[in-house]
């Protein structure tokens, strides 16, 4: 029950990016086209699950036994970074389609403050692994969520006769403030899940 509880409030009531403010650059610059805003979804939702993995034994099988908790930011930095280049060279020998697919996205997931704040949420947070692999995964498809929605909102957009002074930057960030309104009409979800199902 803590695993569905744990994935309701990663979608809706914690978005990443609607709540927590975090992936805004790829939020704002992939989302003019449904068919790219799905790509960038799949793409993060690889890595961040992958880097949560990786991160969380870095940080109890090295860091924390070896007292080096203060390097945790910069060792994440560098293990996602590795990790997206890793896993661009794999999927370039492996499977080129799938390579040609992501290939555009995969470098944007290096700089995706989305990653590193999940690896850091995990720590924090102090659960344990499979907790924060489904964490993760939630997380990403928050991110997809209202990643593609945006997209299909700015794609509706792009067909109306939006007001000159609104054009371009100011009509997506009122766009962006609204959509992360109508998600925070989800707040108390998980609270009352809590209560529903006699979860301290």
């Amino acid at each position: 029950m803590e695993y569905i509880l744990i994935f309701i409030t990663a979608v809706f009531v914690n978005n990443i990016v609607l709540s927590q403010f975090l992936g805004i650059c790829p939020f704002l610059g992939v989302s003019q086209k449904v068919n790219t805003a799905i790509g960038m979804s799949g793409a993060v939702a690889f890595v961040l699950v992958l880097a949560t993995l990786v991160t969380y034994f870095v940080q109890y099988q090295i860091l924390n036994p070896l007292g080096l908790q203060y390097l945790q930011t910069i060792c994440f930095i560098l293990v996602i970074a590795a990790l997206v280049q890793m896993v661009e060279i794999i999927l370039k020998k492996v499977a080129p389609p799938l390579y040609q697919a992501l290939g555009v996205f995969l470098p944007l997931i290096t700089t995706n403050c989305a990653v590193l704040g999940v690896a850091i949420a995990v720590i924090q947070k102090d659960f344990t692994l499979v907790e924060s692999i489904v964490y993760a995964f939630a997380t990403a498809i928050g991110f997809g969520v209202a990643l593609i929605v945006f997209a299909g909102l700015r794609e509706q957009l792009a067909m109306v006769n939006i007001p000159k002074g609104m054009r371009g930057v100011a009509i997506t960030l009122v766009t962006a403030g609204l959509l992360s309104l109508a998600f925070m009409g989800f707040s108390g979800v998980d609270g009352g899940l809590k209560l529903l199902f006699g979860i301290e």
